[in-house]
């Protein structure tokens, strides 16, 4: 059995790089898009754009517990585990916040809507419109983990506090690379703003 884990595993981590490859090779991964409104030296205030998303909730409370089983819950619908064995290809970042568990997020490719996204084969996963919404983000690199990731939204917190800028305190990581990416890694942690005009 566990064997068999372990063989699915690197399967889909093979069907996830070669996936990647071919996109980037084809032009580039489709991102989240947004404008960026104000440029601090630290960090920005974006503007990202409706955009829509599948998630699945995880009972996990850190990155290291919860990034695999969330991403694999995910991938199985992208990879044709839906109502119509339809691929969708792979967009970034992918998006992780902690509340009661973690939650991890696929944005969906614009060229769908609501209603010509192919439904979830599994229950676990919710697909949903996100409104535009300000965020403030700070960007790093290298590979993350909890103790970066904690860091991080630690360093945001203080330069908003800095700003004076008030924000809801649900503080996301969001993932841009890929796993088989050595060098040039981006990541972000992103939290929605209040009061921004």
């Amino acid at each position: 059995m566990k064997t068999t884990i372990i063989i699915a595993a690197a399967m889909l981590i093979i069907m996830v790089a070669t996936r990647l490859i071919a996109s980037e090779r084809g032009g580039g991964i489709e991102e989240y898009p947004y404008t960026v409104l104000q440029t601090y030296p630290e960090f920005e205030i974006r503007l990202y754009e409706k955009a829509l998303f599948a998630r699945t909730h995880i009972d996990a409370d850190t990155y290291r517990a919860g990034s695999g089983n969330g991403f694999r819950t995910l991938a199985s619908y992208i990879f044709g585990g839906n109502d119509r064995n339809e691929g969708i290809a792979m967009t970034a970042p992918v998006a992780m916040r902690w509340d009661d568990g973690m939650v991890m997020e696929f944005m969906m490719p614009s060229k769908y809507t609501l209603e010509t996204l192919p439904a979830p084969n599994r229950s676990d996963i919710e697909l949903y419109e996100k409104p535009e919404v300000i965020m403030a983000g700070l960007t790093f690199g290298g590979w993350a983990n909890d103790r970066r990731i904690a860091s991080k939204i630690e360093e945001l917190s203080n330069y908003l506090e800095e700003q004076g800028i008030s924000h809801t305190g649900q503080f996301q990581f969001f993932g841009y690379s890929s796993p088989y990416q050595m060098i040039n890694r981006r990541n972000d942690i992103v939290v929605q703003v209040e009061g921004w005009k």
